[in-house]
């Protein structure tokens, strides 16, 4: 379904433009362009989780691939250097996405050259493989390896990182890589003989366009040279696991049954975009090992840069995991993350570098109540309901008698309050320099709506298991009447934030929507249409809301520069695609009409032949043509998108 032919892959706009991405299940990921052109520090053919599932690491970057044939000589690399413009491979004829693995089909002379990259599942470990498909004679194919040993965050420098490579069985071995690991880089015909020098100045052209160090310098160790007859194969393995299979044929099944698995679960949909949904909803959730033993699980907020979030894996875990019929995914990563609430919070992330998680969010504990509802909703999982009432008891004792970061339940309205004038504790949280750029220190609007859905929760919760739901219908009620001061006659919608240092923030923001969304809504149903129609009216894009509406002073409508300027652009118009998902379901819950509600989501589906093909972007400009900007692959964007399909179907 995702295939581009020759016209899209000669266009070095395009080609240099459309990414692709594999994962690994343990935070590795494999990511590049059409093209086959770097053009992010992120790029490249294994980046290893060398502390699962953080601590990514840049190893292989590149198998630079030259072809003779009939005489003829074919480069079909694609390198850019700064000054350069961008250039596409004039010999690919056809680039496709089979599952999630992307497959290059190579036209020289009479000949097709096929090559494809997979990740085996639950290793540090790709394979490339390159098959002769046919041909009226052998060709010879050489393969150029660039090696990194460097954070995926940054660029490497010229002599910056001395690597030791030295020959193997049926390969090289590259080290040290970091804290001892090395790299093995494998063939199943030929041999890579060791090779010196860089490929320098290599032109990172989004990271340019981010304000980013934008010049990487990979160091070329090893050539291999081998000749194929038509059909034949050859299979190359990067490695950091002490053991792997050269058996391509062993490797691509693993894969293949590993996707096909996911796929048969699936018995809600025949429709190919929403199965390609399914295969992106997995490439999220990752493995994190638990401290004495133990498999935990957790979900990576976005390709490449983000790690697990408390806020995003609470927002995505029921879309990710109930419309691809995952409930054991959803016991595991509810569990993994119960064991790290304290003081009634849960962390707001876990540090790439593996430092202690951070408590700094009022809202991802609250929309842990959601994700618990949501999947007992789908389940009917008593036991962990009950496993896990404890801790959710616990968390609402701590935010009556009040928690870190001022945040605490106000007596007097029933609301809580949250964050200090240079504390960010929402999900627009930037804060730079010292800089607070979006504050919402005081009584957020979306904070007190989870508020009021995680008391009724809790009134269900406790039904449910036997227990008195008195104590949480009395403070539901008060939260409810509370709420009542969020709303902004003027405008006939809620204010922003209330109760702050400088009174009530009645910008027009798109937060407003939980308030309609959640299943246990503080609204009546008048108000309910109004915040509905305040939304669409200044906020709604095809790709998702923007976070600041268009006549607001302080609106910015592109989400480029450096990250300064980024940052300023972050929550202050730039478009969100996962608050689709809520205004969505908001308009399902008053309307009624699926199909205008599908309707809503079709843009968001075509983006899947957009920017990173199969996944979903996390942000877009705030002014058309709303181009995708952000991470390429946003946990939560997939996730609502699934949901409501779910939803809706």
């Amino acid at each position: 379904m995702f295939s581009f032919g020759r016209a899209l892959c000669a266009d070095p706009t395009f080609a240099t433009t459309r990414e692709w991405l594999v994962t690994n299940g343990i935070g590795g990921y494999a990511a590049g362009t059409i093209a086959g052109t770097l053009t992010r520090s992120y790029h490249g053919l294994l980046i290893a989780a060398l502390e699962p599932p953080l601590g990514r690491f840049l190893t292989l970057t590149a198998l630079d691939a030259y072809v003779t044939y009939l005489g003829q000589h074919f480069d079909l690399t694609t390198h850019r250097r700064a000054g350069e413009p961008a250039r596409a491979c004039p010999w690919l004829e056809r680039w496709r996405l089979n599952g999630t693995t992307p497959v290059w089909e190579y036209a020289l002379a009479d000949a097709l050259l096929e090559q494809q990259v997979w990740m085996i599942p639950g290793a540090n470990t790709t394979c490339i493989r390159y098959t002769v498909q046919h041909a009226s004679a052998p060709l010879t194919l050489r393969l150029d390896a660039l090696v990194s040993a460097r954070d995926h965050h940054r660029v490497a420098r010229v002599g910056e990182t001395p690597l030791q490579i030295e020959p193997i069985a049926n390969g090289l071995r590259i080290w040290p890589i970091s804290s001892g690991r090395s790299l093995r880089l494998l063939s199943d015909r030929g041999t890579f003989s060791q090779s010196g020098g860089w490929q320098t100045d290599l032109f990172l052209a989004v990271e340019a366009e981010r304000g980013q160090p934008a010049l990487d310098n990979p160091r070329r160790i090893g050539r291999l040279i081998t000749t194929l007859a038509p059909g034949e194969s050859l299979f190359v393995v990067a490695t950091i696991e002490p053991s792997t299979t050269l058996d391509s044929e062993t490797a691509w099944q693993l894969r293949a049954d590993y996707e096909s698995a996911l796929l048969r679960r699936i018995d809600w949909t025949d429709d190919p975009q929403i199965r390609q949904l399914v295969l992106a909803a997995d490439q999220f959730i990752v493995d994190r090992p638990l401290a004495g033993g133990g498999r935990g699980r957790t979900i990576i907020a976005g390709y490449p840069w983000f790690t697990d979030w408390g806020r995003d894996a609470m927002i995505s875990l029921p879309g990710l995991t109930i419309p691809t019929h995952r409930p054991e995914v959803a016991a595991d990563v509810l569990r993994t993350f119960a064991r790290f609430v304290d003081r009634g919070m849960l962390p707001n992330r876990f540090p790439d570098e593996g430092e202690a998680p951070e408590y700094n969010t009022a809202d991802a504990t609250l929309w842990l109540f959601e994700a618990v509802r949501a999947h007992h909703a789908a389940v009917t999982d008593d036991d962990l309901l009950a496993e896990l009432f404890p801790t959710l008891d616990e968390i609402i004792d701590w935010h009556v008698r009040g928690t870190r970061y001022g945040i605490g339940l106000d007596r007097g309205d029933g609301l809580l309050r949250a964050g200090t004038p240079a504390t960010q504790l929402t999900w627009m949280d930037v804060r730079v320099e010292g800089w607070v750029v979006t504050p919402r220190a005081g009584k957020p609007v979306e904070i007190n709506a989870l508020w009021y859905n995680a008391l009724q929760s809790m009134v269900a919760f406790a039904q449910r298991l036997g227990r008195s739901p008195e104590r949480y219908q009395t403070m539901a009620a008060a939260a409810r009447a509370g709420f009542n001061r969020f709303w902004y006659a003027a405008g006939q919608y809620l204010c922003d934030v209330i109760d702050t240092p400088d009174g009530v923030d009645t910008t027009l923001r798109p937060n407003q929507i939980i308030a309609v969304s959640l299943p246990h809504s503080p609204l009546d149903h008048g108000r309910q249409k109004a915040v509905i129609r305040a939304c669409a009216q200044a906020l709604l894009t095809g790709v998702g809301l923007r976070s600041l509406a268009p006549h607001h002073p302080d609106y910015q409508p592109r989400y480029l520069g450096s990250l300064l300027q980024r940052d300023a652009a972050y929550h202050q118009g730039t478009v969100w695609a996962w608050l689709l998902g809520p205004y969505a379901s908001a308009v399902y819950r008053l309307t009624g009409d699926r199909l205008a509600t599908r309707r809503l989501l079709i843009p968001l589906l075509d983006h899947l032949y957009d920017g990173c093909i199969g996944t979903m972007s996390e942000i877009f400009d705030g002014d058309p043509p709303h181009l995708p900007r952000g991470c390429f692959a946003q946990a939560w964007s997939v996730a609502e998108v699934l949901r409501v399909l779910y939803e809706i179907r």
